[in-house]
């Protein structure tokens, strides 16, 4: 028996999130499940790095499975790119100790949100981006965002459906950067809290757009009350883009993802890191 981790990119749109649902909807785990299953010629079962929600993207989820089946790591991929959907697509396979866990083993995870700053909306891509009309101020989103940054109670920026035993994560960094219409929020953690992002997004969006001060992201931190928070933003502008793990887990680096994610450099902007 061997364990095989995966790379998938997939367009979240069209997917009532990652998880098989007993309600029978699509989702990308269901999809890649009968994919992989067919190259196998067994049942195959798929282990996350990070669950998505309904419309959530990815371009660099990590996935593991076990399978005795005599398959090349080219044969795993280019066999289930074969009877996969065109919103999901295997980037790479690799055999991996049995130890490993793509969710468990994890120690850092990135995400992307992504905001059309526009007085109109976007005709193309708009299931990619989130469009928000009003103005942004980004510079008092960076200022916001640096409270953020750290180990915190996130229970203000976590859904009240959140099953986490523990609210406390460690952002180690989170970056903000215009390109034209384009903002883009980065932020890398340990962990995240069931709509963290989201929140944090839809947070940072309400002091671009001048309803509150930046000081206004620490005091709903501070308040641990998620009432205090605000509306959740949309999951569309959001994708789980990178993975990490410790040694001796060395994986491929993530795909580069669609345009937007790759020609905005997050380094360039403003933001913070953890001390």
């Amino acid at each position: 028996m061997t364990r095989i981790a995966v790379a998938v990119e997939y367009d979240g749109a069209g997917f009532h999130g990652w998880q098989t649902q007993e309600s029978g909807v699509r989702t990308v785990q269901e999809e890649l499940e009968k994919a992989l299953s067919r190259v196998a010629n067994h049942p195959v079962a798929l282990i996350c790095a990070g669950r998505t929600d309904a419309g959530v993207h990815a371009t660099g989820q990590v996935c593991h499975f076990d399978s005795d089946a005599d398959r090349s790591m080219k044969s795993w991929v280019m066999g289930a790119n074969r009877f996969l959907p065109d919103d999901v697509s295997v980037q790479w396979a690799q055999a991996v100790p049995d130890d490993f866990h793509a969710r468990f083993k994890a120690n850092r995870r990135r995400y992307r949100y992504v905001i059309y700053n526009h007085a109109a909306p976007p005709a193309l891509f708009r299931r990619q981006v989130t469009w928000n009309y009003r103005p942004l101020d980004v510079d008092a989103m960076i200022e916001a965002s640096r409270h953020l940054v750290g180990t915190h109670d996130f229970t203000s920026y976590r859904s009240v459906h959140c099953q986490a035993k523990s609210p406390v994560k460690t952002l180690s960094r989170f970056h903000i950067h215009r390109q034209g219409p384009l903002i883009v929020l980065e932020v890398e953690g340990n962990a995240f809290l069931m709509h963290m992002v989201r929140n944090m997004a839809g947070v940072l969006m309400s002091i671009g757009a001048g309803k509150h001060p930046p000081v206004w992201a620490r005091e709903v931190l501070e308040a641990r009350d998620r009432r205090k928070g605000g509306v959740t933003a949309p999951p569309f502008g959001l994708y789980l883009v990178d993975i990490g793990y410790p040694e001796p887990f060395v994986l491929p680096r993530p795909p580069l993802g669609p345009l937007w994610l790759t020609t905005l450099n997050a380094a360039d902007g403003g933001g913070a890191d953890a001390p």
